[in-house]
Parts: structure tokens; sequence; C-alpha cells
């Protein structure tokens, strides 16, 4: 009851924020359950088009963006994954006017075991998917246009 409370004090628009990020936030986890990642990469570059109405950045601010993804993904059912949010967050900076950048790096764990993160860049600094030891992961090369 308190989170609905919450959510009610939002402003309009910060509440259609939050909406809109839940939907596409389900809509990427499946489409990286169902799609190979090439055609998912074209698909988030043909919806993170800047919006008419973005005239500039900062048409919504970053930090209610990012606010959006982190209240979508814990109320995202069956948790979500780096790589979910990291897409979702970029294609709604792209849309608000920003440049944000994909990152995705690999690092060898314990036993030699491959792992992977994804997180999202803005000017240089990390906006979603930061971690204390980030710098073991290394970035695999950007993604420019869509393509791989």
């Amino acid at each position: 009851m308190k989170q609905l409370r919450k959510f009610l004090r939002l402003t309009s628009r910060e509440r259609q924020l939050v909406i809109n990020t839940f939907i596409l936030l389900g809509l990427i986890r499946l489409a990286l359950w169902l799609l190979p990642f090439q055609t998912l990469r074209r698909l988030v570059a043909k919806i993170s088009q800047p919006s008419p109405k973005a005239q500039g950045v900062n048409q919504t601010n970053l930090s209610k963006i990012v606010g959006a993804v982190n209240l979508s993904s814990r109320y995202m059912p069956g948790g979500v994954k780096c790589l979910a949010r990291a897409l979702t967050t970029q294609v709604l900076m792209s849309r608000c006017g920003y440049s944000p950048q994909l990152r995705i790096g690999v690092a060898k764990g314990e036993g030699g075991k491959l792992e992977a993160h994804a997180w999202v860049e803005n000017q240089g600094q990390v906006v979603i998917g930061y971690l204390r030891d980030l710098s073991r992961f290394t970035p695999l090369p950007s993604f420019k246009g869509g393509k791989l």
C-alpha cells in the first residue's frame, strides 16, 4: 500500500515514465529470449529515435530515467538481468535526446568461468550497471548504428 501511495504522489509525467518503462523493460526481456541479438539491436535502434518533442538533451532528467528503470526492475516478475536494464535505459535516454553508450564487458570469474556484464555510459560516466569491480570487465567494441 505504501508503494501505491508513493506512485500516486508522482506527477502524471513521472507516472507515465514509470509505466512506459515497465512495459518497455518487459518487452525487451521477452525479445532477449525470442530474438537473435543482432535483430534485437536493430529493433532497439529503431525505437531509440529521439522524440520530436525532445528539443535537445535533458527533456527528461537522467536520474528520473534511471529511477524508473530501477523501480520497474524491482517489480518485474522473475527479476531482470543487466542487459535488459541497460538496453531499456539506452532506449529511454536516446528518446530524450541523450547519447548513451551501451557497454558489454567480459571477465574471467573464479575457476576460469566466463562472466559478462552490461552497463550504459553517458559522457564517460556509468549511468546504470555500476559495479564496484567494473574495471575487471574488458569492454567489447562499442555497437554503432545497431550493427555488431
